[in-house]
């Protein structure tokens, strides 16, 4: 993860920022499954959570930014910009150059973050599992177990089902040592650091 580059999103009339990152995301998802030895991480570096609100507080929304960083070796980097993956988004983009990543960042783990925010498809599944009755199901699994997330997400759609899912992200807290490890098809950590900068 030696070098990186930045796309910016650029101001568009007809599209949210959100709606164009998802765009993007899914692109670049594409992408790298379309070439299974370029090993690129990624990182948000606009991205904050959300928090709740309270008595005293009001909430804030997660946001995603309009900043996606990709972080690699420079040959890789290279070779996942000279395929076509951008095609169609090139007006909604401003694409820097491959430069080297800052010696002394610390190291981030940006990870997908999956929540059981669904109670009602828990019970379908207990129910189908151990052949419980609906009322058993919602005594073992109530509304409050509902599991909420405050982290940023893109909106994709899966290439298999044609469902559309929401990707939570993660980008942890700075380690003190980079990590050695892959990243899955979307850039996420699967063991691996991204410089943080």
């Amino acid at each position: 993860m030696e070098h990186y580059l930045d796309l910016h999103l650029l101001p568009d009339p007809e599209f949210s920022s959100a709606q164009l990152m998802s765009a993007l995301f899914a692109k670049l998802h594409r992408a790298l499954v379309a070439q299974p030895d370029v090993h690129i991480g990624i990182s948000l570096p606009q991205a904050r959570a959300g928090q709740r609100s309270t008595d005293e507080q009001p909430g804030t929304q997660p946001y995603l930014g309009q900043h996606l960083r990709l972080h690699g070796q420079a040959d890789a980097l290279a070779a996942l910009m000279a395929q076509p993956w951008l095609s169609g988004m090139r007006d909604h983009v401003h694409l820097s150059a491959i430069t080297p990543a800052p010696a002394n960042a610390p190291h981030r783990l940006v990870r997908r973050v999956q929540a059981d925010s669904n109670p009602e498809r828990l019970r379908r599944r207990l129910c189908k599992r151990h052949t419980l009755s609906e009322e058993e199901a919602r005594q073992r699994i109530p509304n409050r177990t509902a599991r909420y997330l405050e982290l940023p997400y893109v909106q994709l759609r899966s290439q298999s089902t044609g469902q559309h899912f929401l990707l939570f992200i993660d980008q942890g807290a700075n380690l003190p040592e980079p990590c050695q490890g892959g990243f899955n098809r979307y850039g996420l950590s699967q063991g691996g650091s991204v410089p943080w900068f």
